[in-house]
């Protein structure tokens, strides 16, 4: 009909009917949009409204054409459409009462509600994105914080090694003093023998000192009687000492003998710090200080009777050494068991999160989110895993627990510890693989992942700027053998008999705790093997371990 030719040009679809439902007028848009339309009744049927409720057995009722049709006033509703190839298509309907007709309009808005749903799953996803960050961040605190206990644990390891393996006080003390000297950037450190409420200095680190008594204020006093550790900044050293010309830290550290005070050491340094985990250091170092002391002192009282005690001293000996082990292994055993609680908490939660994010990895339609967050999922898993891992190997490096053989394939496990350290090797280290065709070995895995976790990082931290790490597989005898090779720094000749050594490390203080080669080589006698270095200073190194077979 000519007189609706005016809706021809529109954008929108337009259908117009008559009072009796019939179709007298559909534009181009319209044909072009329901080019499957045959009549009115199959357009009402294929059409629903966007949401509505089952509750009426009458058909029409869900039907927007039919609403449009018999409304008497103007209608408006959003709708969905099933073409015949099952497909959906979203409308906004319009439906204008002009005399004796019904003019429908049709405005597509299915780009629209896809792109609301798109973005309303971009949300959730988001949600999901912060919340692995978040995991992330907290397990990084984690191992900050399993970094820290483990650089205290070296620490007390390496005074109490010192003080144990001399009966010489002077020589007891002045490595105590040196070691925490270093820790606390002190520039005065000295031991104080205790007299009543007075002090005798008899040592002081790094310079010669004749004995001086002096005396500390009543509140400082009470404070070492308590056997508290005692940290201010003061312009006073101790009573009538000469004033400082700026506030100093001073760290008094009480030395007890059963309730006896025997003595204090002093610190003094220029930074401003609270103590916090070093104060654990402090009593514990004080603790292994006073015995130290003490048996040097029997030791030197009873030195003149050697000869007549010569049997009884042997006995005594082999005894005491018995007791520093026992001493140094449940020390050590109980600041792991520490370190262990701390640590498997927060990774048991993290790992049931963990969890849940792989089940609901499965509802993500993207494919290209979908396989980035599987890869994050399961680079979080590992990283778990590997720090359940290495919590069980340190315990087992103080308490020699055993753990069942199991049959591994070498190169996997070197590619899995590659991959965990790829953030060390990134844009910066070549990894250059030389794998050779070798069978299954029978060993403890996440033990010897460990082993090349330590020497693949002391490669990547040997070399400064870039360079390269060689690795080299072979089964030959039935024999295994790896190989490890930097283009690092290189290690002097006076050091590579050290290395293997607990408590020595060739990084800066704070930075190398002493302990994983020393570890590394625990795990390598483990398996009955030998783990060997070679090195030349500014051409680099390299680690060969050689497993036997039986």
């Amino acid at each position: 009909m000519k007189k609706f030719d005016i809706f021809r040009q529109f954008r929108d679809a337009v259908i117009i009917i008559n009072k009796k439902h019939e179709v007298v007028y559909r534009n181009h848009t319209f044909k072009r949009w329901f080019n499957d339309f045959t009549n009115l009744k199959k357009l009402s049927h294929n059409s629903s409204f966007d949401i509505c409720p089952l509750n009426s057995e009458n058909i029409e009722i869900y039907s927007p054409i039919y609403h449009a049709a018999i409304s008497k006033e103007d209608f408006y509703a959003r709708i969905s459409y099933q073409t015949e190839l099952n497909r959906i298509f979203y409308y906004d309907l319009t439906a204008i009462k002009k005399g004796n007709y019904t003019i429908i309009f049709f405005s597509d808005v299915s780009a629209q509600n896809r792109l609301n749903n798109i973005y309303k799953e971009n949300e959730k996803l988001k949600e999901k994105y912060n919340k692995l960050v978040e995991e992330n961040e907290d397990l990084q605190k984690i191992k900050q914080k399993a970094q820290s206990q483990a650089i205290r644990i070296a620490l007390i390891n390496k005074v109490s090694n010192n003080i144990r393996e001399s009966i010489d006080i002077s020589q007891i003390i002045q490595s105590a003093l040196k070691e925490l000297a270093i820790m606390f950037s002190a520039y005065k450190a000295y031991y104080a023998k205790a007299d009543n409420d007075s002090f005798t200095i008899k040592e002081a680190y790094g310079k010669k000192i004749s004995e001086k008594e002096i005396k500390f204020d009543d509140k400082t006093f009470k404070t070492i009687a308590a056997k508290e550790i005692s940290v201010c900044n003061v312009v006073l050293e101790y009573v009538d000492a000469k004033p400082f010309k700026q506030p100093v830290l001073r760290i008094i550290v009480p030395v007890h003998h059963m309730q006896k005070l025997t003595g204090v050491i002093v610190l003094l340094s220029y930074q401003k710090r609270e103590l916090n985990e070093e104060i654990e250091i402090l009593e514990a170092i004080s603790s292994q200080l006073s015995n130290a002391i003490t048996r040097a002192e029997l030791y030197q009282k009873n030195i003149q009777t050697v000869n007549e005690l010569k049997n009884t001293l042997k006995e005594l000996k082999e005894t005491q050494v018995q007791l520093i082990n026992s001493e140094k292994m449940a020390s050590l055993g109980q600041l792991v068991a520490g370190v262990a609680h701390e640590i498997n908490t927060p990774v048991a939660s993290i790992k049931s999160n963990n969890g849940i994010v792989e089940k609901l990895l499965g509802t993500i339609e993207d494919a290209d989110l979908k396989e980035m967050l599987t890869d994050i999922n399961q680079i979080d898993k590992e990283a778990i895993s590997r720090i359940s891992n290495i919590v069980v190997s340190l315990k087992k490096f103080v308490r020699l627990d055993e753990a069942e053989l199991q049959e591994a394939d070498i190169n996997k496990e070197l590619d899995l510890t590659l991959e965990l350290i790829r953030h060390e090797t990134k844009n910066r280290i070549e990894i250059v693989k030389n794998y050779g065709e070798i069978p299954m070995v029978k060993c403890f895995p996440n033990m010897l992942n460990q082993v090349f976790t330590n020497i693949l990082i002391n490669a990547c931290h040997a070399i400064k700027d870039k360079g390269t790490i060689t690795i080299t597989t072979e089964y030959t005898a039935k024999n295994l053998t790896v190989k490890i090779k930097d283009t690092g720094c290189g290690i002097p000749q006076n050091q590579l008999d050290k290395i293997f050594t607990a408590g020595f490390t060739t990084k800066s203080s704070g930075i190398g705790t002493g302990l994983g080669l020393a570890i590394c080589t625990k795990i390598i006698e483990k398996h009955k093997g030998k783990i060997c270095v070679t090195s030349e200073v500014g051409k680099g190194s390299e680690f060969i371990i050689t497993l036997y077979s039986e």
